[in-house]
């Protein structure tokens, strides 16, 4: 993987995380402030789930 190949990765993420507070600001924040409210175990389960599924994608399609 090259230099660029990662940071065109993240510019699409951080297009694809822009979307929601840009199209939709309140349910965005309704959807972070329900988040806020989440224990730091549910957070953390959350992002390995996350994460987990996002290198299944990688090895599906790479």
């Amino acid at each position: 993987m090259t230099l660029d190949t990662l940071l065109s990765a993240l510019a699409l993420v951080l297009v694809i995380e822009g979307l929601m507070p840009l199209f939709g600001p309140r349910r965005w924040r309704s959807v972070f402030e329900q988040v806020l409210a989440l224990g730091d175990g549910q957070i953390r389960f959350i992002g390995l789930i996350s994460v987990l599924t996002g290198l299944l994608l990688l090895l599906l399609f790479s």
